[in-house]
């Protein structure tokens, strides 16, 4: 049996190939590895993908006892941190199950140098989805995973070419890029840039009648940046707020969307998981360092 794990913005996700479950990130702070039989029995398990925050320090899926620092570069930076997701990595590390860590797509990665103009491009769980996805779909897919934070990842002939992060371009739910008002909050020492950046979403922004369609006019401008390297690309939507922009989506760019659920990110790391210890093949482009 094989399992992945998705540290999520609100939640940790445990998928194997048949179930799954999950946790908020604040009760994650005291999970154990045996929490693992809640998918199958512990000496069942062949194999585990985990991701931890930004995946930035490593640029190959890689055996977490070669990981150092948990595979990022700090732990400072974009995002809230709350433990529970350091909690379950090192459970996985100390459990002496085989796991692998998933990297993010940063400059480090064998991906198109243009999307290098900024330093990080997607965390690890979103190479997951895309994994998924490409399973589904074919070699060639734009993915626009949106809730918290909106991130969209393009794959050509298998192969990821690059991605917008959540700080860049569109916003979700609760993370989005830092426009002029916040850029002066920061210099006068009004809030961190962390903390601009964590209350740039559409629900801190906008009257709830305009949040829904904002993100899917940004989800969809973000797939059709990508449709202009790749045209030919099937389109999916993932996260939470997938479903409930799908129509409009479809509608703004004139192209079928496919949609997946929440569960995405971890069933796509199971999979990963899966095909590394049985095939060793590279996955996405991104090379294996077992």
């Amino acid at each position: 049996m094989f399992i992945g794990i998705d540290h999520g913005t609100t939640a940790m996700r445990f998928a194997s190939e048949g179930d799954h479950f999950k946790i908020s990130r604040e009760e994650a702070r005291s999970f154990s590895f045996t929490d693992l039989s809640r998918l199958c029995p512990l000496d069942r398990i062949d194999g585990v993908a985990v991701c931890y925050s930004m995946g930035d320090g490593i640029a190959a899926i890689t055996d977490i006892r070669r990981v150092e620092n948990r595979g990022v570069i700090s732990r400072e930076g974009a995002g809230k941190h709350i433990g529970g997701g350091t909690r379950v990595f090192d459970e996985i590390e100390r459990s002496g199950l085989p796991a692998v860590v998933i990297p993010g797509i940063h400059r480090g990665s064998p991906t198109d140098p243009r999307f290098k103009a900024y330093s990080h491009q997607t965390s690890p769980e979103k190479i997951g989805i895309a994994y998924e996805v490409c399973h589904d779909l074919g070699p060639d897919v734009v993915v626009c995973d949106t809730s918290s934070n909106t991130v969209t990842t393009l794959v050509t002939d298998g192969k990821i070419v690059g991605a917008f992060d959540a700080c860049i371009f569109a916003p979700g739910t609760r993370h989005g890029a830092l426009d002029v008002d916040a850029i002066r909050r920061i210099d006068a020492g009004i809030e961190t840039a962390n903390d601009a950046f964590l209350h740039a979403g559409v629900a801190h922004t906008l009257p709830p009648a305009e949040q829904d369609r904002t993100i899917a006019m940004f989800a969809a401008m973000e797939c059709a940046a990508m449709l202009l390297l790749n045209p030919d690309a099937r389109i999916a939507l993932a996260g939470s707020k997938a479903p409930v922009v799908a129509g409009e989506v479809t509608d703004l760019l004139g192209r079928e969307v496919a949609v997946y659920d929440e569960w995405c990110a971890a069933q796509g790391l199971a999979r990963i998981a899966r095909d590394v210890f049985t095939t060793g093949s590279p996955v996405l482009g991104l090379p294996i360092d077992l």
